[in-house]
């Protein structure tokens, strides 16, 4: 425990005083050779127990180890040395201790090694016998890997690359930050030069990264070489996705779609505006190395199309943001856009493009199809958060596009597009319904938010990557992107045992509240609940029926009913009917342009408001006309007033005392016909007028609220996933702010129209308006879902335990009004129960639908790492061009040693999936759906 440790720390500090001097081996001949001519002075700082010894034994001791760190004793203290200075030299090309005939010597003797350790000066010969290879060739066999191919003079250690290498993928350090520290190591106090080889270094790691993955690629396997590397070739690729030829059953493309869909491909769109770069460098000067061969795109090819393909432009609401450009000055790139896998976050190859202004169609249009394979399964998902938009004219887009993109399009028909989860909420209600992985059939549980999970280890480096060129950063990129997609697999066999655990439990559970749902229906509503069923039924196979998750009844809105109101004056006035006491001005227009006067009579008087102290003259100034031009109108309005309301006059007379005299034009009173005392007589049938006007305008004011609420949903997770420093927050924080206000104006209209329906109600014999028009509480005012709003900071405080699940959540009623007042009460519990029938069976469906993928998905993993393996072993016996014995040696082993490492991980995660079978029996036939479940042509379940 630490509390007794700190009793000895004293002892910790003595002894590690004592490491400063020779701690005990006060020797006068050196303990090892015990020449009574050498003196012990020299030590090893890398070598355990600190023996002091002589220059000879020192020299002999590191032939094996000659990047170590040596001291001089000088006697009072231990000073830095060198082996290079202790006479040291290493010999390339023959064993360690015989001498070489023909040495070769660096140009100036000039060496350095850079090490885990350190930078170190040594002493180098190259071999110059007769057939030795090349200087580079030479130091890579020793296990350096050389600066340059001509005349090198740098060199860092397979230990230092492979220590950084993974170092970047977990600390996400730049390689300047790792070089300062190697150069600490070597010197800390600044005083001895260390020789500066950053610049060398940043290229032996970026080369080093890319002969790994062209290896892990099977490139050193191929009679091609990696010139003859195809596009994607060096990805790691996602085990458990359907991989034509490695891990999908023969004749899988001939199966219905009721046995075929679980052999769909999830993919997933996205952008990342932190991966940004500045304008540094040029593709001249900085060319990527890969080419395309991993997860970036090949950049001619993708430059030539978008300088042929002009973006569209998307009227979709959550795209309108995504449209502004987001490139600042100095930037070359505002981002990346990517294609991943949906249900196990690993990267798509050759499916990752820099962007340049937002999201355009034509960059991720280029993604989308690059990613495709060329066996690419028929009825696959498309996850993308602006899908609603995208999808739309995406077929005809492509036929415009090169050839190499079209190896798909007539497979693009059947595939699905969806909005992802989280992202649903800030769209439009169509959207809700039509593009969401709740309600789609054969989807399981996969949510379409893996690319959201997956930028969270790659964005720590985003501070180093936006200082590369551009060849430099995509190579960067491909590496992590290749890490992170290994992890995964690794870590597969965890992942799908836990996910089909809850699925298994979950399907169960929704299966049983389902079934006792529909039982309790059918009690009550059989014809119903059939006909229910079979309109979902029908949706399910052909997605352009109607949808039964949407509502059928149209609320009326303030236009409409204004425009009705309109019809009806023109009617009577042409058959001499009309109810008009002023030439202009009908009963109805009046009572229209009274409610628009009461809009601008709040807006007016917000912008007074919010002037404050310090506002300037020409704001002071702005609301002034607007107010003189509001006064002018209420003026004018009045005087026609006062013809159907002769009251009116007598309580303006009232109202125009000197003590009683409005001094603000927003602060004068209306006299609407809700708002008139009841000792003012008023017509009957400006009091329906303003009925008919007020209930649209309640319905208007909810749906402006529900639209709000959804923009301000989307500003939040803008906000959250895009917005860094003080600029950008501070923007979009404004942006949240003007649209808080619209949520504000929007509760205060269907508040102000709920006040006068109350006051209407009983002068018209109105009943059941309660209902219908609900009080508007603070806490109504909520997001469909809190946890896509940082507005709803109280429910960010609930602990994790009591927040709501989607099952549990409980949403506001304003997002469940369905009426127009006209509905009788059975007819308008049943539209709401059909609603609620259908999100019950398809919670059920989808926990089902998702036990059988993670089944699939588990055969899927030990069938692609079978089929590795075997490609592997194919591999073994692979014949290099001029390869010698050791080199065919190095084919065999390196193929073998890959192909055991993918069965043993095949047994592992066998062990860890042998009791899944065993589980799901335990939990009962109701958590999964037999395969070729589907439902029969009456509706009714096989």
């Amino acid at each position: 425990p630490l509390h007794a440790w700190v009793g000895d720390r004293d002892i910790f500090i003595a002894e590690d005083i004592r490491r400063e001097g020779r701690m005990g081996s006060v020797y006068t001949t050196c303990p090892r050779c015990s020449n009574p001519q050498s003196t012990p002075y020299y030590r090893c700082k890398e070598c355990e127990g600190y023996e002091v010894l002589c220059k000879g034994c020192i020299v002999e001791a590191h032939r094996h180890n000659g990047l170590h760190n040596i001291e001089a004793w000088t006697g009072q203290f231990f000073e830095h040395t060198t082996l290079k200075e202790l006479g040291l030299r290493f010999q390339l090309n023959h064993p360690v201790g015989e001498t070489c005939a023909h040495p070769l010597t660096p140009h100036f003797d000039d060496f350095v090694v850079i090490h885990v350790n350190g930078v170190h000066e040594i002493g180098l010969n190259f071999c110059g016998c007769f057939g030795a290879p090349e200087r580079f060739v030479q130091l890579l066999r020793y296990g350096w890997f050389p600066a340059t191919t001509g005349l090198p003079k740098t060199a860092a250690s397979q230990a230092v690359l492979r220590q950084f290498h993974l170092l970047s993928f977990e600390s996400k350090c730049s390689i300047f930050e790792f070089y300062q520290h190697l150069t600490r190591l070597t010197d800390n106090t600044g005083m001895r030069p260390v020789r500066n080889r950053y610049r060398a270094f940043l290229n032996m790691v970026r080369e080093y990264r890319h002969i790994k993955a062209l290896k892990r690629a099977r490139r050193g396997h191929h009679e091609a070489g990696a010139e003859g590397t195809g596009k994607g070739e060096c990805a790691v690729l996602c085990p458990a996705c359907p991989q034509p030829g490695l891990n999908l059953p023969p004749e899988w493309e001939k199966l219905p779609l009721e046995k075929r869909w679980i052999y769909r491909l999830f993919l997933a769109i996205d952008a990342n505006f932190r991966l940004k770069r500045r304008a540094i460098s040029s593709e001249s000067a900085d060319p990527s190395l890969n080419k395309g061969w991993a997860y970036f795109v090949e950049q001619e090819a993708y430059a030539e199309h978008l300088s042929v393909h002009a973006s569209d432009k998307s009227t979709c609401s959550n795209h309108s943001a995504v449209n502004n450009s987001r490139l600042t000055d100095g930037f070359a790139t505002s981002g990346v856009g990517s294609v991943g896998c949906a249900r196990h976050d690993c990267m798509r190859p050759h499916a990752v493009g820099d962007l340049q202004k937002g999201e355009r169609y034509a960059n991720m249009d280029y993604l989308f199809l690059s990613s495709l394979p060329p066996g690419c399964p028929t009825h696959s998902v498309t996850s993308y958060d602006i899908a609603c938009q995208w999808c739309r004219n995406l077929i005809e887009r492509v036929q415009a596009y090169a050839e190499h993109l079209r190896t798909n399009q007539d497979k693009l028909e059947s595939f699905t597009y969806l909005v992802p989860k989280f992202h649903l909420p800030a769209h439009v209600g169509s959207c809700q319904t039509q593009y969401s992985f709740n309600f789609s059939p054969y989807v399981g549980r996969t949510d379409g938010e893996a690319p959201e999970r997956g930028w969270s280890h790659i964005n720590p480096i985003a501070t180093s990557t936006a200082e590369m060129g551009p060849g430099s950063r995509r190579d960067t990129l491909d590496d992590h992107f290749g890490d992170w997609n290994w992890k995964k697999t690794c870590q597969m066999g965890t992942t799908l045992v836990k996910r089909i655990k809850v699925a298994v439990k979950e399907g169960a559970d929704q299966t049983f509240r389902y079934h006792q749902f529909e039982l309790g229906l059918r009690k009550k509503w059989p014809k119903d609940v059939n006909r229910w069923e079979k309109e979902m039924v029908d949706w399910e196979h052909d997605p352009s029926c109607a949808n039964p998750f949407e509502s059928r009844i149209k609320r009326p809105t303030q236009d409409a009913v204004r425009r009705e109101l309109a019809e009806e004056d023109r009617k009577a006035q042409a058959a001499g009917k009309a109810y008009s006491l002023h030439p202009t001005y009908s009963a109805s227009e009046l009572i229209a342009v009274g409610l628009e006067l009461e809009e601008q009579q709040r807006r007016v008087s917000l912008e007074s408001k919010s002037l404050g102290n310090k506002a300037t003259d020409d704001l002071h100034g702005t609301v002034i006309f607007r107010g003189n031009g509001l006064q002018w109108r209420i003026e004018q309005w009045i005087g026609v007033q006062e013809r159907y309301v002769p009251g009116t006059n007598i309580l303006r007379q009232d109202e125009s005392a000197p003590e009683n005299r409005i001094k603000e034009p927003w602060q004068t009173p209306l006299f609407l016909p809700s708002s008139l005392p009841n000792s003012t007589p008023c017509d009957g049938r400006l009091l329906m007028i303003e009925w008919r006007l007020r209930t649209a305008q309640a319905h208007t004011g909810l749906d402006e609220l529900r639209r709000a609420l959804r923009m301000r949903s989307f500003l939040y997770i803008d906000k959250d996933r895009f917005s860094r420093g003080q600029r950008q927050n501070t923007r979009s924080q404004s942006q949240i702010q003007r649209t808080q206000g619209k949520v504000d104006a929007a509760a205060f209209k269907y508040r102000s129209a709920r006040s006068a329906i109350k006051v209407l109600a009983p002068l018209l014999q109105e009943v059941g308006w309660e209902k219908e028009y609900p009080c508007l509480e603070k806490e109504d005012v909520q997001p469909l879902r809190f946890d896509t709003d940082g507005a709803a900071e109280n429910e960010k405080k609930k602990k994790k335990k009591d927040r709501q699940s989607e099952g549990r959540r409980k949403v506001s009623w304003i997002w469940g009004t369905l009426g127009n007042g006209e509905l009788s009460e059975g007819a308008y519990l049943s539209a709401y129960l059909r609603v609620e029938w259908c999100k019950s069976r398809a919670r059920a469906k989808r926990w089902q639908e998702e036990v059988l993928l993670l089944r699939e998905e588990m055969r899927r993993v030990l069938a692609f790492l079978e089929a590795q393996a075997i490609e592997w072993t194919a591999r073994s016996g692979f014949v290099g061009v001029n390869s010698d014995d050791a080199q065919q040696e190095g084919y065999c082993a390196y193929a073998l040693g890959q192909a055991v490492m993918r069965r043993e991980l095949r047994a592992h995660f066998e062990e860890m999936w042998k009791d899944v079978d065993s589980y799901i029996s335990s939990q009962g036939e109701t958590a999964v759906l037999k395969d070729g479940d589907t439902e029969s042509s009456d509706g009714q379940s096989e």
